[in-house]
């Protein structure tokens, strides 16, 4: 838990270290208790705002100790005990007014966008999304999971008012206030029906609670009771807002320009697809040592390989090239027909044949689902090929051999598409810098994160997948033989969640031995499917074994024969 801390401020780690031990924490909880039974009483003294702000502070000072199970509820239950206790101690109407206005935003904002979010996915207009709720561990009831069986109109129905309540929400502010009832009595009963069918209790409670804001600002002004309100924080809300888009913006257009620019000295080839592709070359020019040509994982971006190349090409000299698939980055998709995974294989073999002088050889490597479209080029590249290495790849019949992979196909199915809908709705802007983005050498970070946010690599993503899902999906049959020396190399972690995958890379190796030539598989230890390119440990140590394969079985001089028994017992115990 101390390593995803609340707070990055030393100060704030060493409070939120003082307090989480058993003895601390169960004393905070008591008083906790004791400030909210003293809530309820009645009254309207200043005391109370002592209490508001003890219980959002301590709240916030227990999150740390308390980073699972917290949600929502939490957050909003901080935002209103802060929000009142200011406003109790507010000097005068107008600061009170622009409190709860701030809290009658907040909730319009929490329904609203709530809603929307749940509108850009399928399942929720669908109608698949309550019954796939009620029928899960976590959430789910099996009484109103059958009953959405039996009446699935109704379950439809059910599913369609609340999103039209949640979307529609900030419709409470039209009519003079004739709707605030309806609509808070709506999203009230929600709360409940949650609180009884999902066991989400605390919501319950907490939302309901910037209902009274709600209607305080609803109400029209000629009644007595809001006759002197403050409304300037709407406006001033409506310009913030102004100003947060204009900002996202020119954000967003500088991201564009930096992930479509390339680098200083990127280079561009034409494929006979007509798409324009942009790599980059690196390296010492050793005309007798083979090229190692990187192809980049699904989601994913060339600069991924940055430790990988650094060792390779800078401490190694190694010759290398690194390219952007047609749709990534800087590089262009001009083709109008459909998106076949043909097409980034042609792409490959254009890319080789075009860059590198004709007598070049080349070892391809590639990660995740570059890895298998390097698979599928050896066969146009033919004796180019010296070897192929695969960083912890693909496999064409994941869908239909691997559990995990299987259930986790819905799931990356739906963000992918969600992410490039809300990428180029702009929303990129909001995102946050993933840690994994900070571990790759510095000069990548900007680059990346830019490349990260744009809606053009999660558009080429969601292209490649929805092909690849459908293709593995009905693969049948063996791996045809591979007529090049591979190397697996397999992060730790995959093959530990799913012992499928360490059966499925042995399928590469033999591949390659069923033509006559070298396979093995190793395993980078405690390396997962990213980290095994993003961590420098775990991509220093992937680099090595790759140069030792290359030297071993690439060279010239290096034996083109199948790995004796011995070795291939070896490989597959590490």
């Amino acid at each position: 838990m101390k390593q995803t801390p609340e707070s990055k401020i030393p100060a704030v780690q060493k409070i939120t270290d003082a307090v989480s031990g058993r003895r601390t924490t169960l004393g905070l909880h008591a008083t906790r208790v004791a400030c909210s039974a003293a809530m309820l009483l009645p009254g309207n003294g200043r005391w109370r705002a002592a209490g508001n702000l003890y219980l959002a502070a301590t709240t916030t000072l227990l999150q740390a100790r308390h980073r699972y199970g917290t949600d929502g509820s939490d957050q909003v239950a901080t935002q209103v005990q802060a929000v009142n206790g200011l406003a109790r101690l507010a000097p005068g109407p107008q600061v009170k007014d622009a409190l709860m206005w701030y809290l009658a935003l907040q909730a319009n904002m929490s329904y609203a966008t709530s809603g929307w979010a749940k509108m850009a996915g399928t399942k929720w207009r669908d109608g698949s999304a309550l019954p796939g709720v009620m029928r899960t561990r976590t959430y789910g009831f099996e009484p109103a999971y059958r009953l959405t069986q039996r009446y699935p109109r109704a379950s439809k129905a059910v599913q369609h008012s609340v999103l039209a309540m949640e979307c529609l929400f900030p419709v409470v502010y039209l009519a003079g206030g004739r709707l605030t009832r309806p609509m808070i009595a709506s999203a009230a009963g929600f709360h409940v029906a949650n609180a009884f069918v999902m066991g989400l209790g605390r919501f319950m409670t907490a939302f309901p609670a910037m209902h009274p804001m709600i209607a305080y600002t609803t109400a029209p002004r000629t009644l007595p009771a809001v006759a002197g309100r403050d409304d300037r924080m709407v406006k001033t809300a409506l310009v913030l807002l102004a100003g947060g888009v204009t900002a996202a913006g020119v954000l967003a257009t500088q991201r564009r320009a930096r992930a479509v620019a390339g680098w200083p000295k990127s280079r561009t080839v034409t494929t006979r697809c007509g798409n324009v592709l942009t790599y980059d070359v690196g390296g010492r020019d050793h005309p007798d040592r083979p090229v190692l040509v990187f192809n980049h994982g699904l989601a994913s971006t060339p600069e991924h390989f940055a430790w990988i190349i650094e060792r390779l090409a800078f401490d190694l000299g190694q010759p290398v090239v690194s390219y952007a698939r047609a749709g990534y980055g800087p590089s262009r998709r001009v083709r109008n027909a459909p998106y076949t995974l043909q097409e980034s294989v042609d792409d490959l073999v254009d890319l080789v044949r075009r860059a590198l002088p004709d007598d070049r050889r080349v070892v391809l490597v590639g990660h995740s689902l570059g890895a298998e479209f390097n698979r599928r080029a050896v066969a146009q590249l033919g004796d180019r090929v010296a070897g192929v290495v695969y960083l912890d790849p693909s496999h064409p019949g994941q869908l239909v051999r691997s559990d995990k992979q299987r259930k986790g196909m819905e799931l990356f199915t739906d963000s992918t598409h969600e992410m490039t809908r809300w990428t180029k709705a702009g929303f990129g802007a909001l995102m946050t810098r993933p840690r994994w983005v900070d571990e790759l050498p510095y000069a990548y970070r900007d680059k990346v994160f830019s490349l990260y946010t744009d809606s053009r690599l999660w558009s080429a993503a969601a292209r490649e997948w929805d092909v690849v899902r459908e293709e593995f999906g009905r693969f049948e049959g063996e791996l045809e033989p591979v007529p090049a020396p591979g190397l697996v190399v397999a992060a730790q972690l995959t093959v530990d969640v799913d012992p499928e995958q360490l059966l499925m890379y042995h399928d590469l190796v033999r591949a390659h031995q069923a033509a006559g030539r070298p396979g093995d598989v190793t395993v980078v230890e405690r390396a997962g499917h990213d980290t095994i390119l993003t961590n420098p440990r775990f991509a220093r140590t992937a680099a090595d074994r790759l140069a030792t394969f290359v030297e071993q079985h690439c060279m010239p001089s290096a034996p083109q024969t199948a790995a004796a028994p011995e070795r291939e017992a070896a490989g597959k115990g590490e």
